[in-house]
């Protein structure tokens, strides 16, 4: 049986949260990705600078075993590279400028300093998020890992990472893999965990069985991350009756301030921080 508690109400979530911001949360996907090179510093700062309450990052493990920010498995989209990252050390890595091909899609947007960003360790993000700590903002780190692979070796270097700079109040680590998110959890309990689902086929009857609660529930979640188009009102009103603070991903459009207000979703997760600020704004004032 579901766990209940009051629907729509986030501030009993928020009050466990290092941050008074009003609700929804604005966290930067991937930092400003919209206007800069996604999971590069310059991307991080600048969802910062924007007003973004936090960022969401992809963190992978090296072949030396440190965890770097990147989305891909491989370099081929983002580093004109066809390595694997999994096969290169952290210090190639951190060598290996990213940032070019965001240029060369998005002229308009370009900056000479974009071609000098390069993947970063997540101890540097980390940093970011140290030095910005009286402003608490929050950090979705959630952990890539492919179908078959060995996954304690990262949980287990996140989660040293996250204790070293305390920040256990700060971030959330989350995952599509389920065992991962539980691994934390058992490694740092002081940590707060999100599960992460996407559209399938058979969402309906997925959602109908809120099969997808109870996987988030039976992980030790704490919070439970929809893509915008399983974010459903009976979904969300399914995770609050559970204590599953609801975060929609990947939302650009900014009447999703107002309906997230409505129907008590924690956090809404865009690829431009600023202008869902802004344009949330105008919408508000009418």
């Amino acid at each position: 049986m579901l766990a209940t508690r009051s629907r729509n109400n986030p501030a009993e979530h928020q009050s466990r949260l290092p941050t008074s911001a009003p609700l929804p949360l604005i966290i930067g996907h991937r930092g400003a990705s919209s206007v800069a090179p996604e999971n590069t510093l310059a991307a991080f700062n600048r969802a910062l600078e924007e007003g973004a309450d936090g960022i969401e990052l992809d963190v992978r493990l090296s072949r030396d075993g440190v965890p770097v920010v990147i989305h891909d498995a491989t370099l081929r989209r983002t580093g004109d590279d066809t390595r694997a990252v999994a096969e290169m050390s952290s210090a190639e890595l951190t060598r290996t400028k990213v940032g070019s091909w965001f240029n060369r899609a998005k002229p308009q947007l370009a900056r000479l300093e974009y071609s000098k960003e390069s993947v970063p360790k997540l101890e540097r993000v980390f940093g970011i998020l140290t030095t910005a700590k009286a402003k608490g903002p929050l950090g979705y780190v959630e952990l890539k890992i492919d179908k078959g692979q060995e996954y304690r070796g990262l949980v287990e270097s996140v989660t040293s990472l996250i204790s070293n700079h305390k920040l256990q109040k700060q971030i959330i680590v989350i995952s599509f893999n389920l065992k991962a998110v539980a691994l934390t959890k058992e490694l740092d309990s002081t940590i707060r965990t999100g599960a992460l689902f996407e559209p399938r086929r058979n969402i309906h009857r997925v959602v109908r069985k809120h099969q997808m609660i109870n996987a988030a529930l039976d992980h030790g979640a704490s919070e439970l991350l929809l893509h915008r188009l399983i974010a459903t009102r009976r979904m969300v009103d399914a995770a609050l009756e559970a204590n599953l603070a609801p975060v929609i991903w990947t939302v650009d459009d900014p009447k999703w301030i107002e309906r997230a207000k409505t129907r008590g979703i924690l956090a809404l997760i865009t690829n431009n921080p600023a202008k869902m600020g802004l344009d949330s704004t105008k919408l508000l004032l009418g």
